[in-house]
C-alpha cells in the first residue's frame, strides 16, 4: 500500500469514526425501548425516521396475550386519544420476517382506530406509532407469545379453488351508534406472503374509503402479515354520509364496494 492509498484508508477511518461519533450523540438522550428488543434500534428509524418520539400509553394495541392462531390474531389499534390530530398511525412486529403491518392515514371525519387480524411468526412485541401534528411520534406497544409459524404456513386458498372463483368478494356491516358509525367489512383474498415455497406474494396494498364524492377520508398501506380473507374495522364520527370501499392488490386487481 502506498502513502496515497494509506491517506485514503486513514480518512475513510476518521470519517467512519465521526459519523458513529454524531450518532451515538444525537440518540443519546432518546428514550430507551421498555420492552428492550433487539430489534427497536433498527426498525425505529425505518418507521418513524428520525423525528422526536416518546413512548405513550395513550396510544393502545389490544391484542391476546397468546396467538392460539398465529395466521389469524386481532388486534385493535386504538388512537382517540389524538383524534383529530392524528397525521399517520405505523404499526409493525419486531420479530416477523415482514415486519410492517399497515399505515394509516385517517381524515379527521375518521376515529383513529381499526381493528384487522395479522399473522405472527413468533412472539412479538407488536408496535404502533401515532405521529401528531406537531411532527412528534408518540409510540404505543404490547408484546404477544405464540407458538409461531403464522408468516410461513400456506393459506387455505392453496388446497381451496374457492378464492379464485370469489377473489375480491366484499361483504360489509354498518353498526350505528351514539357518536357515528362503524363499519366491520370482510374480502376474500389469499393475502400471500411470499414466504411459502413456490408460492409468489400476491396481498392487497392499497385501501380507501371515499365519501360520495369520491374523495378519501381513509387510506391505508397493507403489507403481507396482515390474515387470509382481511376483516377490518373503522369508525366515523359522521352518521350521516355514505361511503364506499376502493382496495387494489399488488397483481393490479382492483376491488370497490359500498359500505
Amino acid at each position: 500500500m502506498n502513502y496515497r492509498d494509506t491517506i485514503r484508508t486513514c480518512d475513510s477511518l476518521c470519517l467512519t469514526l465521526l459519523l458513529s461519533l454524531l450518532s451515538s450523540s444525537v440518540f443519546a438522550d432518546r428514550p430507551a425501548d421498555p420492552l428492550g428488543s433487539p430489534m427497536w434500534d433498527y426498525l425505529a428509524p425505518k418507521f418513524i425516521g428520525q423525528a422526536d418520539y416518546l413512548f405513550d400509553d395513550r396510544v393502545r394495541i389490544d391484542a391476546p396475550d397468546f396467538a392460539e392462531d398465529p395466521t389469524q390474531v386481532p388486534i385493535t389499534v386504538d388512537a382517540t386519544a389524538f383524534a383529530g390530530d392524528v397525521s399517520r398511525i405505523v404499526a409493525w412486529t419486531d420479530l416477523n420476517p415482514i415486519q410492517h403491518i399497515f399505515t394509516f392515514y385517517p381524515h379527521p371525519e375518521v376515529i383513529p382506530k381499526v381493528s384487522l387480524r395479522i399473522r405472527v411468526q413468533q412472539g412479538t412485541p407488536i408496535r404502533a406509532a401515532v405521529q401528531t401534528s406537531d411532527g412528534l411520534w408518540h409510540v404505543g406497544y404490547q408484546e404477544i407469545d405464540a407458538q409461531g409459524g403464522g408468516c410461513t404456513a400456506p393459506t387455505m386458498a392453496t388446497t381451496n379453488p374457492y378464492w379464485e372463483r370469489h377473489l375480491g368478494e366484499i361483504e360489509s356491516a354498518q353498526f350505528t351508534r351514539a357518536t357515528g358509525n362503524r363499519y366491520r367489512f370482510k374480502v376474500i383474498h389469499p393475502m400471500d406472503t411470499g414466504l411459502v415455497n413456490a408460492i409468489p406474494e400476491f396481498y392487497i396494498e392499497n385501501l380507501e374509503i371515499r365519501d360520495a364524492k369520491g374523495d378519501s377520508k381513509a387510506r391505508m398501506e397493507l403489507s403481507p402479515p396482515i390474515s387470509e380473507n382481511p376483516v377490518f374495522t373503522f369508525e366515523f364520527n359522521n352518521k350521516n354520509s355514505k361511503y364506499r370501499l376502493w382496495m387494489r392488490d399488488n397483481g393490479g386487481n382492483i376491488f370497490e364496494a359500498a359500505l
